[in-house]
């Protein structure tokens, strides 16, 4: 076994492969860049390397650096995490040159999975099944009839040169490809100069599945179950669950032999992830086939981890060693449900811009995780587990992946997984910069994600233009106005006691006219009345249970029926973030913030008599959307500009965007020079 090795990544999958090299009595060296000097994983490492400026193409892709490293700290092997080097088969050449051992796969095994047709053609040699198509010369119509019935409808043809959406038609009969084909010709050769036409299986209902893989260089290699990860956006994974609602035992060892199989004939070693796309709208499960290998650990391994009680670091470390699996096929089993959130620093309200900045406040709903050995243990805190790499004050940097946090729940059942996700997120405090927690509870309380009924457009479907917040019934309203008057009377106590204002009187107010929602016309209106042994809404009895002292940010609230029954369980259960606003509070739960206006019932009706404050007019201001640096300023002072005319280039998250006019309007005065870091919402420049 190796007594040292070095972690060629950063975040938080580097704080993961310490903490398990740590427990199996392994020294750790961790190598950082500028971004990265006070970061958890360098202070939880045995020993820091030093490797370069901030950007990744300047540090961690250095594979040069990574090797220095290696020999100034006597460091035997490196693991790459995910990312970065982790599938590059020239840096693990280098490392076999200078005796270094890669905790991964083998060299020839990353080539053969990282050439898009040269696996396909291994997996079809393999027994692997593959999207049925035909890229060959396609000699007129009746040539795209005759192959479209052999690979059976519905099919897709494509112009070869095609992108963007153009050059495509879909075909349910012959009939629509004998009225379709000529127009994708002419539209690939209108549009690309090349009419070249190639047709393939149409994937309905599309769900992406993916089979996690282990072997040893003995020749052993078993499946380890699949992960759903079907809700994307933008092909990133957002949502990931182990196991699939949609596969069937019959499914999944089908799934893993045919995945065992492809890994055999390329020698493979170590963890791996084989991924699949299959038919939701086949019923049989015998729709599923290959996309591609990722020969590496994948972000989502947690899952896996949490059903299965494997350690797959661990096992990837050993296997690096040299040593056989000790477990068999037979071995592995599925143990209850987990579900992973990704928590990321991008602005769901805005289009999930990115939102880099200080995190001002960062407290995760349990400890991170800590790898005590246990195949329980794997699960987290009573089922919660946190994976992260950041830390109160630290900073999200524009070098780097967006993620704050892995978000893993376990439940004996789906829905317990799902509820745990939710009330976890509710806990999940994050201040600073923007974050999609709000977007996550919305996804794990929408009826479609319970009913299992997934696909890679879930998002794009459900959520068509942009996210809002999760919507609140009428149970969550009363509940969120109860605690409103609870919280205003406390509070109206205290500065009682304080200030004495309300002279001599011995009790706070407990009447409230409460406002959810900051317009008028969105918004509700409830007559909260709190007395010493009733709290009522509306009129109708509701009966809570919570502690909150003024001034804090986040309390526990419980539902219970007006039963009478003492030991009755609750209905529910909420975590309430509290954000003090002029005339009441912003409260934060169950994926949305509700605004509370609290007035005093006999005061009340006065509101309707000031003035609503008219927000500005921001027509006439190029506003940055996202935290960023401006690369690149398209007019000047005193120019005219035209609906859609690029104004500015801001790069964040490695991203250009280009900020475009949304009228004729003429340049005013410009606030900001290429160059300028620039904050969210500020002024770029002003139009006339």
């Amino acid at each position: 076994m190796f007594s040292k090795i070095l972690i060629a990544n950063r975040g938080e999958i580097a704080c993961r492969v310490i903490k398990t090299a740590r427990r199996m009595g392994i020294a750790t060296v961790a190598v950082y860049s500028d971004a990265d000097a006070r970061a958890p994983f360098v202070r939880m490492a045995d020993e820091a390397v030093h490797i370069g400026p901030a950007p990744a193409a300047e540090s961690y892709l250095i594979a040069d650096k990574i090797i220095e490293a290696c020999k100034q700290t006597g460091a035997e092997a490196v693991h790459p995490g995910y990312g970065f080097l982790s599938e590059r088969a020239s840096f693990v050449e280098a490392l076999a040159k200078e005796n270094i051992a890669f905790i991964g796969p083998p060299t020839n095994a990353i080539a053969a999975m990282g050439d898009k047709i040269e696996s396909k053609k291994i997996a079809r040699e393999a027994g692997v099944n593959v999207v049925p198509g035909f890229v060959g010369e396609i000699r007129d119509t009746d040539h795209a009839v005759e192959i479209s019935n052999e690979i059976t409808y519905p099919v897709m043809m494509k112009a070869s040169a095609g992108g963007g959406g153009k050059g495509m038609r879909l075909a349910y009969s012959e009939k629509d490809v004998r009225e379709g084909f000529e127009s994708v010709k002419r539209e690939g050769l209108n549009s690309f100069g090349d009419d070249r036409v190639f047709i393939e299986k149409f994937i309905e209902d599309p769900r992406h599945i993916e089979i996690q893989i282990l072997g040893d260089k003995h020749g052993n290699v078993i499946y380890l179950n699949e992960r759903e990860c079907s809700i994307q956006r933008r092909h990133q994974k957002v949502v990931e669950e182990a196991p699939s609602p949609f596969v069937t035992p019959k499914m999944r060892k089908a799934m893993g032999e045919q995945c065992v199989a492809l890994s055999k004939a390329v020698g493979y070693h170590s963890a791996g992830t084989v991924e699949l796309i299959v038919s939701g709208a086949d019923k049989t499960g015998e729709s599923f086939y290959f996309l591609e290998m990722n020969t590496r650990l994948q972000v989502e391994h947690p899952v896996t981890e949490a059903i299965t009680g494997v350690d797959l670091v661990e096992q990837m470390i050993r296997v690096a060693a040299g040593e056989e699996l000790s477990i068999t096929q037979d071995d592995v089993k599925i143990d209850g449900w987990a579900i992973e959130n990704r928590v990321y620093a991008e602005d769901p309200y805005r289009g999930f811009l990115p939102s880099t900045g200080r995190l001002v406040r960062y407290q995760p709903p349990v400890e991170p995780w800590a790898d005590d050995g246990e195949a329980n243990g794997r699960r987290g805190l009573d089922g919660i587990r946190v994976d992260d790499g950041v830390f109160e004050g630290g900073e999200v940097s524009m070098f780097y992946d967006p993620m704050i946090a892995k978000l893993i729940t376990w439940g004996e059942t789906r829905d317990e997984a799902a509820d745990l996700q939710i009330a976890a997120l509710d806990a999940f405090r994050i201040e600073g910069l923007g974050h999609n927690v709000d977007f996550l509870s919305a996804i794990m309380q929408h009826e479609r994600f319970r009913s299992g009924e997934l696909t890679t457009g879930f998002i794009a479907e459900e959520y068509p233009e942009g996210f809002e917040g999760a919507p609140a019934g009428d149970r969550l309203k009363g509940v969120l106005a109860a605690v409103g008057g609870v919280i205003a009377t406390a509070d109206a106590d205290r500065a009682r006691r304080i200030n004495q204002q309300l002279d001599g009187d011995e009790y706070a107010p407990g009447d409230w006219t409460i406002r959810i929602g900051e317009r008028e016309e969105g918004s509700t209106s409830h007559e909260v009345r709190l007395e010493e042994t009733a709290l009522t809404v509306d009129g109708e009895q509701v009966t809570i249970e919570m502690q909150y002292t003024p001034g804090e940010n986040m309390v526990d609230v419980a539902l219970y029926d007006n039963d009478g029954d003492e030991d009755a369980e609750p209905v529910e259960v909420y975590t309430i973030q509290l954000k003090p606003t002029r005339t009441g509070y912003d409260m934060t739960t169950r994926g949305a913030t509700h605004s509370l206006r609290i007035l005093q019932s006999r005061i009340a009706h006065l509101a309707s008599h000031m003035i609503e404050k008219e927000p500005p007019d921001l027509s006439k201001m190029l506003i940055c959307p996202m935290p960023g640096l401006l690369v690149k300023l398209h007019v000047a002072e005193g120019e005219e500009v035209q609906p859609g005319q690029p104004l500015a280039t801001v790069e964040a998250m490695k991203m250009e965007n280009i900020l475009r006019a949304e009228k004729q309007a003429t340049v005013g005065k410009i606030n900001a020079g290429e160059g300028d870091s620039l904050a969210v919402d500020e002024v770029i420049l002003e139009l006339e």
